[in-house]
């Protein structure tokens, strides 16, 4: 039996909303706004989360004011992966944790 999706978590439209913004059309007609560097800054991968205490291990001074995405990719049907100009490509952004966010 196929789960049933959720349109508060499943996006329609993800798009660069202009330098400093990413937004997402949700299912259910709502609309995220999200400035980038806040984005990178709320990534939970193992570089940037200690896996074992969930403290953070990034330092926000090492992140640059002006980085942006240069690359977004979907992870199966639930989440996506952002490759960061600051080189950082490891993140991997589930819906429902973008949706919280947003």
């Amino acid at each position: 039996m196929a789960a049933e999706i959720d349109p508060s978590t499943t996006p329609s439209a993800i798009r660069q909303a202009g330098p400093r913004t990413l937004e997402i059309v949700w299912g259910d007609g709502h609309e995220s706004r999200y400035d980038v560097r806040d984005l990178r800054l709320a990534c939970g991968c193992a570089v940037c989360i200690d896996e074992w205490t969930g403290e953070g291990r990034l330092d926000p001074a090492s992140v640059p004011e002006d980085v942006h995405p240069v690359r977004l990719d979907p992870v199966g049907r639930y989440a996506i992966q952002i490759e960061w100009s600051d080189g950082h490509a490891s993140g991997i952004y589930p819906f429902r944790r973008l949706r919280e966010l947003g």
